[in-house]
C-alpha cells in the first residue's frame, strides 16, 4: 500500500511542466535571495568555497559552486581509484554472474542499466559503488582513474527519487532514471561511471572535452543531488578495507585498488 501511494505521488507530479518550472525558478534572478537559507539549512561549509556567496547570481550556479583548489588533494598513489564525488556510500558490493546488483532489497539489471549487450557482460562479476549526493553537497564529478573515454551515451527519460524511499519504493530508479553513461579504459580494464539524473530536472553536464582523462580531473556536473554508480570488471578493483556503506566520502579520497 505505500509504495503504492510513493508511486502515484510521485508520477502525479513528475512531468516535464514540473521539471520545466523547477529549473526555471532555479536559474532565476529571484532565486539568488534563497542562496544564504539553503546553505543554512544544509550546512554548506561557505569556507570551502572557490567564491563568495554573495557572488552567485542564481541559485543554481549556487548548485555548481567550485571549490578552492587545496581542499580536495587527490591521492596520489598509482594504483589508486579515487571518489569521482562528494558523497555518501549508500552501497557497494559484487555483480553477480547474471549481472545483478543490489541496493535497498531491490534487484537491478546491470544489462537493463547500461542498455548494451556488448558492455554489459564484462562486468560480470565485478564491483559495484552507490554513490548518493544529496543537496548539500558539493555538486561537480571528477574522474575516478587515469584513463581513456572508450564510449559515452545517454539513457532514460523521466527521473525519480534517488534518496532512501526513492530506492525502497520507486521503480528501479538506477536502471531507469535518465542518465549519461561514461566508460574509462585503464591498462586494458575499463570502469563504467553511470551518473543518474534527479526527480524534476535532468541536468548532468559534460565539462571535459578530451577523451583523456586525468585522476580527479573534473568531467561533469549536476544541477541538483543525485547518484554516481561506479562499475568495475572482474579483477580490476578492490574496495579499500577502510570504506564502509553510509560513510561519507570527498573526491580525491581513496575508495580502492585499481588491479593491473
Amino acid at each position: 500500500m505505500l509504495k503504492n501511494l510513493y508511486r502515484l505521488s510521485i508520477e502525479l507530479t513528475n512531468h516535464k511542466y514540473s521539471s520545466m518550472a523547477v529549473k526555471r525558478f532555479a536559474s532565476s534572478k529571484m532565486s539568488k535571495r534563497f542562496i544564504p537559507s539553503f546553505a543554512n539549512v544544509y550546512k554548506i561549509n561557505l569556507d570551502e568555497m572557490k567564491d563568495d556567496i554573495s557572488t552567485f547570481p542564481t541559485l543554481q550556479q549556487f548548485f555548481i559552486r567550485s571549490l578552492k583548489p587545496t581542499v580536495r588533494p587527490i591521492d596520489a598513489a598509482a594504483d589508486s581509484v579515487v571518489s569521482p564525488v562528494d558523497a555518501v556510500v549508500e552501497k557497494m558490493g559484487s555483480i553477480t554472474n547474471d549481472l545483478q546488483m543490489t541496493a535497498k532489497g531491490i534487484y537491478y539489471s546491470i544489462e537493463e542499466m547500461l542498455s548494451d549487450e556488448m558492455v554489459a557482460p564484462k562486468y560480470m562479476g565485478g564491483t559495484y559503488m552507490v554513490l548518493y549526493l544529496s543537496p548539500s553537497h558539493y555538486h561537480k564529478i571528477h574522474s575516478p582513474i587515469t584513463g581513456e573515454v572508450t564510449k559515452q551515451w545517454t539513457l532514460g527519460g523521466k527521473s525519480y527519487p534517488v534518496n532512501q524511499l526513492g530506492l525502497k519504493y520507486g521503480k528501479e530508479p538506477l536502471a531507469k532514471n535518465y542518465r549519461r553513461l561514461t566508460e574509462i579504459e585503464h591498462n586494458g580494464k575499463h570502469v563504467t561511471m553511470v551518473k543518474v539524473g534527479a526527480m524534476f530536472v535532468n541536468s548532468i553536464e559534460l565539462t571535459h572535452e578530451s577523451s583523456e582523462l586525468t585522476k580527479g580531473g573534473e568531467m561533469a556536473y549536476f544541477s541538483f543531488g543525485s547518484t554516481v554508480i561506479l562499475l568495475f570488471e572482474k579483477d580490476s578493483f578492490m574496495i579499500d578495507p577502510s570504506i564502509k556503506e553510509k560513510q561519507e566520502v570527498k573526491v580525491g579520497q581513496r575508495i580502492g585498488t585499481w588491479l593491473s
